[in-house]
């Protein structure tokens, strides 16, 4: 059996900059998050399919990296990001400061302490190992992207390396950083976290 490689990359600073953006909020890359992602790819190009987030903070540069170098771009859309209910499009210092009681219940116990309409997160963990089960089906044996969010990458590692949920605020992902996941016959191995395929 040939491995199968999956590359993750979690999309660049959006315009607005740092807050929360689960699947409600749709805001563009800003220039720095452009060069986040260029930055971290470099000239790499050997993958055989982009698979993408609909969000367009993702959707965007993995059709722009796909018209670049000739690949084939998938949608994909349950790789969308964790809805955050109440929070999207706040800062995370006006969560942090104006909901301090709320914010430190969610970090003590992310899976039962969600914000008010957010989405639970067993169900958005269960959304993400099922699309993802699929396209390592699908594309079984090839080298692959999934451009991608934060929480959607969390819940790969977590699922890789068999990690429990209630710890899945506790990995950072960096914008624009690349995570390598590796099936073999042996099972997923995680190479790389937060690094750069360039340079």
């Amino acid at each position: 059996m040939t491995d199968t490689v999956i590359d993750l990359i979690r999309h660049g600073e959006p315009v607005g900059g740092l807050r929360y953006r689960g699947h409600g909020i749709d805001d563009p890359l800003s220039e720095k998050g452009w060069s986040q992602m260029w930055g971290a790819i470099g000239d790499y190009k050997a993958w055989q399919y982009i698979i993408t987030s609909p969000l367009q903070r993702c959707q965007m540069f993995a059709h722009a990296l796909g018209e670049r170098h000739g690949i084939n771009v998938i949608v994909e859309p349950r790789f969308k990001e964790v809805g955050f209910g109440i929070w999207e499009g706040l800062s995370h210092d006006e969560v942090r400061i104006n909901r301090a009681s709320e914010y430190q219940s969610f970090l003590n116990d992310p899976v039962n302490q969600r914000p008010h309409g957010a989405e639970p997160l067993g169900d958005f963990m269960q959304r993400i190992s099922s699309a993802y089960e699929e396209t390592i089906q699908r594309y079984q044996s090839n080298h692959f992207l999934i451009v991608a969010h934060a929480g959607v990458i969390r819940a790969l590692i977590a699922r890789t390396v068999h990690a429990s949920p209630a710890g899945l605020y506790r990995i950072k992902i960096s914008n624009g950083g690349i995570t390598r996941i590796r099936h073999t016959e042996a099972g997923a191995l995680l190479e790389l976290l937060n690094g750069k395929l360039s340079g």
